[in-house]
């Protein structure tokens, strides 16, 4: 039986934590750690009976826990919007982001209900407009914002004259523009978080390889079948060889949010990153750009048309 590496987390009793994607896969670990260690965990889905489904094995497993669920399209600059509005509305402060959800590769182009292409819009633009939207909470908590990103962020480049693919499709190239754009705002919201004194730490996780829902048989990603590779990934991970689990692979992205030095960038730290226990890793040169990440910044704040301000 393979070794999995653990984590031992602070008491977070007190804390309250959003974690997105949070209804199946990594984001579910994440929630369920977050809420046994003490904190009140939101966690906003798409489909609310999944997310019902999610909240409510946290409590069997765990029935002091404190979980509850809001709507939230990351696909939807509205339903963003709405989410902000109603966190905004009960006025708690947030002390731990985690954003977590994702969409990966489907095989023909897709758009979000804004028109931007679906993994730039949803993995990156989604969670820049939900962190703008929450800026005025996580600076009254002195949130730890921790961006999920991924091994993909260390290939391809951002499509600078093409951002939404428009002339032509790939969905890996895609995926990789996502992560590596969410990654430099990941990085640039501290820059300017400390520079304007917001109180807002932001890093950086990625969770190696493991067999999340990411390539899993997904209709309206337009795979209705499970491509080969993510029956490979499955097999590698049961046998322990190389790559890492569900339940490993969240454990950089909880010590991101929760260790005290707060490092830039954490993932796993076995043979090529893949799998193995959590720790501090080496930026990916795709995110060392200061220009990059400016320059990612402004564009984000143009197409979601939102602004960083504390009102």
């Amino acid at each position: 039986m393979p070794r999995r590496p653990t984590l031992t987390l602070p008491d977070l009793t007190g804390k309250r934590a959003v974690v997105t994607g949070a209804s199946d896969g990594v984001g579910l670990g994440i929630a369920t750690r977050l809420a046994a260690a003490g904190a009140e965990v939101i966690m906003p889905v798409r489909n609310p009976r999944k997310g019902e489904a999610a909240a409510a094995g946290i409590r069997r497993g765990n029935p002091a826990a404190s979980v509850s669920t809001r709507e939230l399209d990351l696909s939807s600059l509205q339903s963003v919007e709405a989410l902000g509005t109603t966190l905004l509305d009960e006025g708690r402060p947030i002390h731990i982001l985690i954003n977590n959800a994702g969409v990966m590769t489907p095989p023909d182009r897709q758009t979000t209900t804004d028109g931007f292409e679906l993994q730039f819009g949803t993995n990156h633009l989604g969670h820049v407009a939900l962190v703008a939207r929450l800026l005025p909470l996580l600076s009254a908590g002195r949130a730890r914002v921790t961006s999920q990103i991924s091994v993909a962020a260390n290939q391809g480049a951002i499509n600078w004259e093409d951002l939404n693919w428009e002339r032509s499709y790939d969905g890996m190239d895609a995926y990789s523009q996502s992560k590596i754009a969410f990654g430099l705002f990941g990085l640039e919201l501290d820059r300017r978080s400390r520079a304007g004194g917001w109180g807002i730490t932001s890093n950086l996780s990625h969770p190696g390889v493991a067999p999340t829902s990411l390539l899993a048989a997904r209709p309206e990603m337009g795979r209705a079948r499970q491509p080969l590779s993510r029956r490979l990934i499955g097999a590698m991970s049961r046998a322990g060889i190389l790559l890492g689990t569900v339940e490993s692979a969240g454990l950089p992205a909880l010590m991101a949010a929760t260790t005290p030095e707060a490092a830039p960038f954490y993932g796993p730290s076995g043979p090529r990153n893949l799998g193995g226990p959590p720790a501090e890793q080496k930026l990916y040169s795709r995110l060392c750009g200061a220009d990059d990440a400016t320059r990612i910044w402004d564009v984000s704040e143009e197409l979601t048309k939102v602004s960083f301000t504390m009102s």
